[in-house]
């Protein structure tokens, strides 16, 4: 992902006038960068892993929220959310197989920010910042600097839209779209409720699980106040990353009457069993989340150490299925390039 840098987020002048509470996940994000030495530190974790997480913050910053962290366990460095965001010696590797754009979305990218690969639907970069850099991510490598939504191009893109009837909805992906103030935000779901046959505003991200600050009261007004039906799909991958906090940043989602779903990637040594799949359905549900889909493995370079062989998936699958209800057990899934639909593993 592209630095957090004060362009992409701009703290207002006059503190007095605003909540603190509402300003807060800006500051957060703002700190999200930290240092392998510092978050080798902080967690108590031994000084050999110092040496492969410098290489790999080389390659890809390392970024993590302090609310984030506080869900580690120190001197763990297995623990599973740490896993997700430590740079390993590994990511230097390279491995056959493992390349920068696993789905090839360059080649459906007919305007810079915007992806359109299905027919009722397209995607739009809404931020090319994260709070979080993980280390799995699939646009790790994205030319995220191409592909910025200036006001110039918002307008390309709803010029765009309204030549394509048949697209119903708009997906705001990244990076993470909520990365960008509300006031940008407010913006863009403006331009693109002129779409009259747009219909359904999607929103991916990751920031209401690791900065949960972010669901303010002036992001939850703007939503619906638009006459867009909102969904939101989550990308949690453990239930340790469900705290009090992302309960409760979520229930505000939902007393607005906003869907909220989840998708997860099969992680080797993060979620890869039974226990921690069962586990996860269930803390989702409880806190008011629908599992959703299941993703497999792209295979992203520097990220091979992750990978979970699709056999394994299907056979974790099946064994969730016996321990879960039918509506607790996320699809499981795979994107491939060039195809216009999900394709579901064989079963």
């Amino acid at each position: 992902m592209i630095p957090v840098s004060e362009s992409s987020v701009q703290l207002p002048a006059d503190k007095t006038h605003e909540n603190s509470m509402e300003n807060s996940w800006q500051i957060l994000l703002k700190e999200s960068q930290i240092s392998p030495e510092a978050l080798i530190k902080e967690l108590e974790l031994p000084e050999t892993y110092l040496e492969g997480a410098k290489a790999g913050h080389q390659l890809f910053s390392l970024r993590v929220p302090k609310p984030y962290r506080d869900r580690m366990q120190k001197g763990n460095p297995y623990d599973p959310l740490l896993m997700q965001v430590l740079p390993l010696q590994q990511e230097t590797l390279d491995v056959p197989g493992y390349v920068q754009d696993p789905l090839e979305e360059s080649g459906s990218n007919p305007i810079p920010g915007l992806i359109h690969k299905y027919k009722s639907r397209v995607l739009l970069v809404g931020s090319g910042a994260c709070a979080i850099n993980c280390r799995y991510c699939f646009r790790r490598h994205f030319p995220y600097a191409d592909n910025g939504l200036s006001n110039e191009r918002i307008e390309q893109v709803v010029e765009y839209l309204q030549g394509q009837p048949a697209i119903n909805e708009v997906i705001l992906s990244g990076g993470d779209p909520l990365a960008t103030p509300d006031n940008r935000l407010r913006n863009l779901i403006g331009k693109l409720a002129e779409v009259r046959h747009l219909k359904r505003l999607r929103i991916h991200t990751r920031l209401p699980v690791v900065i949960p600050q972010r669901i303010t009261d002036e992001l939850l007004e703007m939503l619906s106040e638009s006459r867009f039906k909102v969904i939101w799909v989550m990308h949690i991958n453990h239930a340790n990353e469900i705290d009090t906090a992302v309960q409760n940043a979520v229930k505000q989602l939902t007393e607005q009457g906003m869907t909220v779903l989840n998708q997860s990637v099969i992680l080797k040594g993060v979620n890869d069993s039974l226990s921690a799949l069962t586990q996860l359905s269930e803390t989702l549900f409880d806190t008011g989340i629908l599992p959703y889909y299941l993703h497999a493995f792209d295979p992203v370079k520097g990220a091979s150490h992750f990978d979970v062989s699709d056999q394994e998936a299907i056979e974790l699958w099946h064994e969730l299925q016996k321990e879960l209800p039918g509506f607790l057990v996320p699809k499981l899934v795979r994107e491939e390039p060039k195809r216009e639909h999900k394709t579901m593993l064989l079963y």
